[in-house]
């Protein structure tokens, strides 16, 4: 069996180690498809520590791997490592040294983490039943990285693929996750609405695109409470409305965009349907011309079964409290690895703070090093699970 139990002093050293990487990274944060510092500074570590990285087409980010037996089944496990345009305001001796950049939603810990996993792989490599691939990869906050990293080439022979958050909503210590569906599709729509400018004095003279955006923010909101079922969870959100620049003129023109988030696949083919109908029928009848477009983010996770319960056997086993947690509106862009490789998505509690994106949101260092092990463990559990079954 591998994975055998680490001395105090091994883990004491493990923990200094990662503990300096995660600072290290929360003060020199770069936002997506900039991680250029980043992506040398983990290149550095995994290749002082003897880690084989891959030579694939990404300008930043990075996949590395830790072999034991080449011609035995392959899985990955995964850290984004892009930061926020966020002013840190935590106040603490190591924030960010960049003005208007932080990581703000814990992308440091997860590469801490997974660069922590990829150490305690690479001391029992020899041992592995197979291969580990080990993902760095950036741009998660644009919701298209992950794209990125799939386009490369370099998980096409993965059999399996495992992910983390960590979450302000779990103790240090807790492990949550949940079978099907743990984040949301999250798409964007914009609409654009084109009246006729005039005095605000003589509305009749002009199509007023105000009133019409008015209406239609209304009608938007009616697709959820009147068209969806309270079963299905689903949001549709206008988070701005741009129009006129003065007090006594009709504009011509306004603009909406917003979110839509929803869990399964027909409620988020069926949305922008209703939307774009929603939308005609409000320019038709107040003489408005509108554009409706629709610009499709990640769809919603997917954690398989199988999968799933592994994860929750491996919390078990390395000492996590684990908890199936309920799913969440929010956004993850793994879920595009899911739709090519099946695998399961994990919440890593951090302790209380503020919440992701939040200029004072923090972690609780102490959950590195277990949710390291973790990682590893699994790793290495799917290996020999993919193995036996080969």
């Amino acid at each position: 069996m591998l994975n055998k139990p680490v001395t105090n002093h091994n883990v004491d050293h493990l923990e200094n180690e990662l503990i300096s990487v995660r600072r290290h990274l929360h003060q020199h944060p770069e936002l997506a498809y900039e991680e250029v510092q980043t992506t040398a500074f983990l290149k550095e570590k995994l290749l002082a520590a003897g880690i084989r990285i891959l030579d694939v087409p990404l300008k930043t980010g990075l996949i590395a791997e830790v072999s034991g037996n080449p011609d035995g089944p392959i899985v990955a496990i995964r850290a984004d490592i892009d930061a926020l345009p966020v002013q840190e305001e935590t106040g603490l001796s190591y924030q960010s040294k960049v003005p208007g950049k932080m990581h703000a939603c814990g992308h440091d810990f997860h590469t801490a983490v997974i660069l922590g996993a990829a150490y305690l792989l690479k001391k029992e490599e020899q041992q592995l039943p197979g291969t580990v691939r080990i993902l760095f990869q950036p741009a998660e906050e644009s919701s298209h990285g992950a794209e990125t990293v799939l386009a490369s080439g370099g998980l096409d022979d993965v059999q399996a693929i495992f992910g983390e958050h960590n979450t302000p909503q779990l103790e240090v210590g807790e492990l949550g996750t949940r079978v099907g569906a743990l984040t949301a599709a999250v798409d964007r729509f914009e609409i654009e609405l084109e009246g006729k400018g005039t005095h605000a004095a003589a509305p009749e003279n002009g199509r007023d695109p105000i009133v019409a955006a008015s209406h239609l923010i209304n009608l938007l909101q009616t697709i959820v409470s009147r068209n969806t079922s309270p079963l299905d969870a689903a949001l549709v959100s206008v988070t701005q409305l741009t129009s006129g620049n003065t007090w006594n003129v009709i504009p011509t023109k306004a603009y909406l965009q917003g979110t839509v988030r929803t869990l399964s696949d027909e409620t988020r083919a069926f949305i922008p349907e209703r939307m774009k109908r929603i939308t005609e029928s409000v320019g038709e009848g107040l003489g408005i011309q509108v554009t409706f477009k629709w610009l499709p983010g990640p769809p919603a996770t997917k954690n398989d079964p199988q999968w799933t319960a592994l994860a929750e056997r491996v919390a078990k086993e390395t000492g996590y409290r684990f908890i199936e947690i309920p799913p969440t509106l929010g956004g993850e862009d793994f879920a595009y690895y899911q739709t090519k490789i099946p695998g399961a998505f994990v919440n890593i509690g951090t302790g209380s703070s503020y919440n992701h994106h939040h200029p004072k949101f923090t972690i609780d260092e102490k959950a590195i090093v277990p949710a390291s092990r973790y990682f590893s463990k699994l790793a290495v559990r799917a290996l020999e699970h993919l193995s036996s079954n080969q």
